[in-house]
C-alpha cells in the first residue's frame, strides 16, 4: 500500500534539512508544502515566538470521509547536536549518517511516516475519519512547542506519537515525570597559596554534595543525573561560585519527590558543613503519564499490528516526550516504537524495514479508526 521507494526518498530528503532546535522553520516550511499538496489544512501556531523558535508548532487537518473519530498523529521537527550538514549513508539495509552528525531519525522517521502513511490512504482511495497532524517544535530540552500548543482549537482526543525506540509494535504506555535541579554554592574568595584557610571553596562543597548523592540508576523506575557543572576562575583563587545542573526522572511522582528531596539535601549539608550557602531551584519540567493497557487506543494499535504481521508489546519509558504533555492536556496519547537506534549520538541509525513498518502501521490505525 505505501511506496517503499517515495519513503524512503523522503526520509532521506528530510534527514538533509537542517533542523536544529529552535531553528525548526526551513523544514517546518517544507512538510507545509508537501501537507498543503495533499490537501490538508496547515496552520503554523505561535509557539515559536513564545519559546524563542523561528518556527511555530505545523499543524495539519485533513477532512474525514466517514464518521470515525476523530485521531492525532504526532512527531517533532527538531533535532538533537550535532545535526547540521547530515549525509546519510545506506548499508546493508540500515541508513547511518556518516559518523560526524547525528542522523535525525529522532524524529524524522516519525514524522516521514506519518506523511508517507497520510498519502498511502488517499492514493488507495481508504475510508478514514477526521485526522490531525501534530508537528512539533523545541522539543528536544524541555518538550516546549507542546506545551505551548492551544489546545482548545485540537479536536482530537486520542493520539499517536511516533517517537520511541523499539520496533515498530512496541507501545509506550508509560512515562515519567522530571524534574530539573539548578544548583548554585557560594562559598568565599581566598588566595589559594597565601590564605586559603580563610576561603570557602565552592568546588568542594558541589563535590562533597554530589559525592553523597544516589545518581544514575535508582531503581527500576527511577534515575538521576548531573548534566554540567560550571566554575571559573585562577588555580590561585579559592572559587567562590560554583553551579551545576541536574535532573531527577520516575514513573512515580512519590519517588520523583523522594529524590529530588535527597539531592537537594546533600546540597544543604555540604553547605553547612563548610560554611557557605547555596541556592537550589527544583522546577518540574513535565508530569508522569499512564495509559492502561486495556485502552482501545492500545487495544487498536495491537489489532493492527496483528493484522500487518508485527509483534505488539506494551512498555515503560524513561525517557520523556510530547505524549506526556498530551496527556496532561485531555488528548489521550501514546508513544509507538519507531525503530530508533542510538538516538541523540553520532551512531544513531535505523532500518529501512522499521521504516516501512511504521508508515505500513500508521494506515492501519486509520483504517481501524474509520
Amino acid at each position: 500500500m505505501i511506496n517503499k521507494e517515495r519513503l524512503l526518498e523522503r526520509f532521506l530528503r528530510y534527514v538533509q534539512i537542517d533542523s536544529p532546535t529552535k531553528e525548526e522553520r526551513e523544514f517546518a516550511l517544507t512538510l507545509k508544502e508537501e501537507l498543503e499538496e495533499l490537501g490538508l489544512e496547515v496552520r503554523m501556531d505561535d509557539a515559536g515566538e513564545k519559546v524563542g523558535s523561528n518556527s511555530g508548532n505545523l499543524l495539519g487537518f485533513l477532512k474525514g470521509s466517514t464518521g470515525g473519530e476523530s485521531i492525532a498523529f504526532s512527531a517533532h521537527m527538531d533535532t538533537v547536536s550535532p545535526g547540521r550538514g547530515i549525509k546519510p549513508q545506506i548499508r546493508d539495509g540500515v541508513i547511518y549518517s556518516d559518523g560526524t552528525t547525528i542522523l535525525g531519525g529522532d524524529d524524522k522517521a516519525g514524522i516521514a511516516a506519518i506523511v508517507e502513511g497520510i498519502q498511502a490512504i488517499q492514493e488507495n482511495n481508504i475510508p478514514h475519519g477526521d485526522i490531525e497532524l501534530l508537528f512539533t517544535v523545541f522539543e528536544e530540552g524541555g518538550l516546549f512547542g507542546s506545551k505551548n500548543l492551544d489546545y482548545s482549537k485540537i479536536k482530537s482526543k486520542k493520539g499517536f506519537v511516533l517517537d520511541s525506540g523499539g520496533d515498530p509494535g512496541t507501545i509506550i504506555v508509560q512515562g515519567p515525570a522530571q524534574n530539573k535541579i539548578d544548583v548554585k554554592f557560594i562559598g568565599r574568595e581566598a588566595h589559594a597559596g597565601v590564605a586559603p584557610e580563610s576561603g570557602i571553596s565552592a568546588i568542594q562543597m558541589a563535590g562533597e554534595a554530589i559525592a553523597n548523592m544516589k545518581l544514575l540508576r535508582i531503581d527500576e523506575e527511577t534515575t538521576a543525573n548531573i548534566g554540567s557543572i560550571k566554575a571559573e576562575g585562577p588555580t590561585n583563587i579559592v572559587p567562590k561560585v560554583v553551579e551545576f545542573f541536574a535532573e531527577a526522572r520516575s514513573l512515580e511522582d512519590e519517588k520523583l519527590k523522594d529524590q529530588s528531596d535527597h539531592m537537594v539535601k546533600c546540597c544543604k549539608d555540604a553547605a553547612e558543613k563548610f560554611g557557605g550557602t547555596v541556592e537550589v531551584n527544583v522546577e518540574n519540567a513535565y508530569g508522569s503519564f499512564k495509559v492502561s493497557e486495556d485502552s482501545s487506543l492500545v487495544k487498536t494499535v495491537e489489532k493492527a499490528c496483528e493484522i500487518l504481521g508485527l509483534k505488539s508489546q506494551t512498555a515503560k519509558s524513561g525517557g520523556g516526550s510530547d505524549t506526556n504533555i498530551f496527556n496532561a492536556n485531555g488528548i489521550e496519547a501514546i508513544n509507538l516504537g519507531i525503530g530508533e537506534r542510538k538516538p541523540h549520538t553520532v551512531e544513531e541509525n535505523l532500518h529501512i524495514v522499521d521504516l516501512e513498518n511504521s508508515a505500513i502501521l500508521v494506515t492501519e490505525i486509520i483504517k481501524q479508526y474509520a
